[in-house]
């Protein structure tokens, strides 16, 4: 008997590898995060799942993570080619006080069949108890 696919073929199972490569199934992972069932208990937490959000298009998600003062109106990632994004490696995470981390990251893509990859040092900050996204830095 085959499993049953999820309802939308880009989400994966709650058993499948987690997008962002955790090497933690999907559903202890960055599943929870995304579907609102807890909040990121670290900088790097809310880095990967917001990665996991780029992988499954999940513009909702990467809005409400952005920091109020740095967050755009709207996300394009309906934009074509779309990009294939690969796998995740986060280099180095720092936090010089409980409400500020920066994490370094390469993710990697392709787009039209070529690779790509995206190094990056984001800033973070948490608000009232909430890790947001701030920015970052293409390295």
């Amino acid at each position: 008997m085959r499993p049953t696919p999820p309802a939308n073929p880009m989400i994966p199972t709650r058993a499948a590898p987690c997008p962002c490569d955790s090497g933690r199934p999907f559903g202890a992972c960055c599943a929870p995060l995304l579907c609102g069932e807890a909040l990121p208990p670290s900088a790097e937490a809310l880095m990967r799942s917001r990665y996991s959000a780029f992988v499954l298009e999940d513009e909702a998600y990467l809005l409400a993570t952005w920091h109020p003062a740095t967050r755009p109106e709207s996300l394009d990632l309906d934009r074509e080619p779309r990009p294939k994004w690969l796998g995740l490696n986060v280099k180095a995470r720092t936090q010089p006080d409980p409400d500020h981390a920066t994490v370094s990251f390469v993710a990697r893509y392709k787009i039209a069949g070529r690779g790509h990859r995206l190094q990056e040092v984001s800033r973070f900050e948490r608000l009232e108890g909430r890790w947001y996204y701030l920015d970052g830095q293409v390295t």
